[in-house]
């Protein structure tokens, strides 16, 4: 754990979660209420895993404006149970919203989706110009 808070952006950049120890800048949460995310560069692209189980795939909204990656979450539910004499009406909201800032390098029109098991995957191709080029030897003339 740090013991120096840090003074962090409203929308850190996927490098930047990368490089932190945990994703609060140094502060523990215990607030259920946002989902731990998992961030992955590759050659190819970037992956994030966001865990959220109980969830369907409608529960989900996922926007890109200028360059920043918004997830977001909203469920309402109401239940309402009559047994006898006794009425009992129970109400359920829950809300999350994380928000990361793409580098220049990935692909905004190849972004994809998928939840499977309770964890959201999100696909982040990079563009053909920031892939590494093979090696490739070059004669001597």
């Amino acid at each position: 754990m740090n013991l120096i808070k840090r003074n962090t952006v409203p929308f850190p950049s996927i490098i930047d979660e990368l490089l932190k120890p945990d994703w609060l800048g140094g502060m523990q949460s215990f607030n259920n209420n946002i989902p731990a995310v998992n961030i992955k560069e590759t050659d190819t692209n970037f992956g994030i895993e966001l865990a959220a189980p109980g969830k369907a795939k409608e529960d989900f909204n996922i926007e890109i404006d200028h360059n920043v990656l918004t997830i977001s979450s909203e469920e309402k539910s109401e239940k309402e149970e009559t047994q006898g004499k006794y009425t009992r009406k129970e109400f359920n909201y829950s809300s999350f919203r994380r928000a990361f800032t793409l580098p220049e390098t990935v692909n905004t029109d190849s972004i994809n989706a998928i939840y499977e098991n309770g964890v959201l995957h999100v696909s982040l191709p990079k563009k053909e110009e920031a892939l590494p080029k093979p090696k490739r030897l070059i004669e001597i003339g």
